[in-house]
């Protein structure tokens, strides 16, 4: 039995064939269509999107030409993320908050260094796209600085 992530539509149109993925910060749920109910806090590492590969074009030129985000088009409920295990109903006892503050602070770091790498060779489109839309929803979200 495969209990690992699975593949999920283009979070934008919902085609099957995806090209293209990224993470983003599980906090950046909040910035996605649909995603007000999904416990943001409750996942566990950080969130894949996958885009088709026209989609594809459109959110490189988005977010490396214009410098938005794509992150309130895409459907929540097409990302591919997982949730850990609710022990509370089954032990009769409440746990803590779960602290995400440190994945966005290694995204965060990540992606600067990407950002900062712009002008490597080695540095994909992919790579400044997902370090872009990191930075963007954690400043949108209030959590990096501008």
């Amino acid at each position: 039995m495969y209990t690992g992530r699975t593949e999920q539509p283009c979070c934008l149109c919902d085609d099957r064939d995806t090209a293209h993925r990224i993470e983003v910060p599980p906090r950046a749920i909040q910035l996605m269509e649909n995603g007000d109910p999904i416990a943001w806090r409750d996942v566990v590492g950080a969130v894949t999107l996958e885009f088709c590969e026209s989609d594809w074009e459109v959110v490189c030129d988005l977010v490396l030409e214009t410098g938005m985000s794509p992150l309130s088009r895409c459907n929540a409920a097409r990302a591919s993320f997982d949730l850990r295990e609710d022990f509370e109903a089954l032990l009769n006892d409440t746990r803590g908050e779960p602290d995400q503050t440190d994945l966005e602070e290694r995204m965060l770091a990540a992606a600067a260094d990407t950002v900062a790498a712009v002008d490597d060779p080695m540095t994909e489109d992919r790579d400044l796209v997902e370090a872009r839309v990191v930075q963007l929803s954690l400043r949108e979200l209030g959590v990096a600085e501008a």
